[in-house]
């Protein structure tokens, strides 16, 4: 009786031990996603047998799911952005922006997409599709680094410039047949952007260089850019001649969600 009741301290603790890991995991894909098992493994110091039992328990559970079939590679899946988690007091960006973003839809029949700024990172939390067939997609809870979209951009043209240079130093996933960004042409592309007021994915297209995409920065009540509304175009269906038309209702798009903000 003794000896059985000596071991369930050490059994709650390995319990206890199998969640904590399996929690680090998942706050390593959301960081970090896409992410492989490798990958994951090495930032998190958690042995790779035990990664991998995390990420199909949080598969199971609807918290994670594979993204890139082909590389196995990890990400969030939309459940968790479905509850609708986010800081205390906090207005909820999505709920405040959707009729903006639905409306900008209908206006260009293109893609409109939603980012939240999280670091040196977008996470996708919302995605208006166009009806054509061609089309842009990119899930819900989609990470994408802002050295890597127009909305990116946009947000670092109203950052200070160390801010941006700080940005630039930090590591760049890797994504298969696509060259490393080009600094000195991202920062002519920031300055370009603070002067017109949006963003074209010239530079950042390195990340989707079959996408056209105009950006414009969502700020918050003190006037920090905290989120972008992006309108995403094939490249074969883009011309430069939409700029005139769709840039101006980008910029006001972003310009309404960030006056909502401050109401709300």
């Amino acid at each position: 009786m003794h000896d059985e009741e000596a071991d369930k301290p050490a059994s709650g603790i390995r319990s206890m031990n199998s969640v904590l890991s399996t929690l680090r995991v998942f706050e390593e894909v959301a960081r970090r996603q896409p992410i492989g098992v490798s990958e994951l493994a090495r930032c998190t110091e958690i042995p790779k047998s035990t990664v991998q039992r995390g990420l199909i328990t949080l598969q199971q559970a609807g918290w994670l799911k594979v993204v890139d079939a082909e590389r196995a590679r990890w990400g969030v899946a939309p459940r968790v952005l479905a509850l609708g988690l986010r800081d205390c007091g906090k207005p909820d960006l999505k709920e405040i922006a959707d009729p903006v973003v639905k409306r900008l839809a209908a206006e260009t029949n293109e893609t409109v997409m939603l980012a939240e700024r999280d670091g040196d990172s977008l996470v996708v939390v919302a995605s208006q599709d166009t009806d054509q067939v061609v089309r842009v997609v990119l899930d819900v809870g989609t990470r994408v680094p802002l050295l890597a979209t127009s909305g990116g951009t946009a947000i670092m043209a109203q950052l200070d410039e160390s801010e941006v240079e700080e940005l630039f130093t930090h590591e760049l996933p890797e994504f298969a047949q696509n060259p490393a960004p080009d600094f000195a042409a991202l920062r002519r592309d920031i300055a370009q952007t603070a002067k017109r007021g949006y963003a074209l994915n010239g530079s950042s297209s390195w990340y989707r260089p079959q996408v056209s995409s105009i950006g414009a920065a969502i700020t918050d009540p003190t006037g920090r850019p905290v989120a972008a509304i992006t309108l995403a175009i094939p490249d074969t269906r883009y011309t430069r001649a939409q700029e005139k038309t769709f840039a101006p209702l980008v910029v006001a798009a972003a310009a309404e969600v960030s006056r909502l903000l401050a109401e709300n």
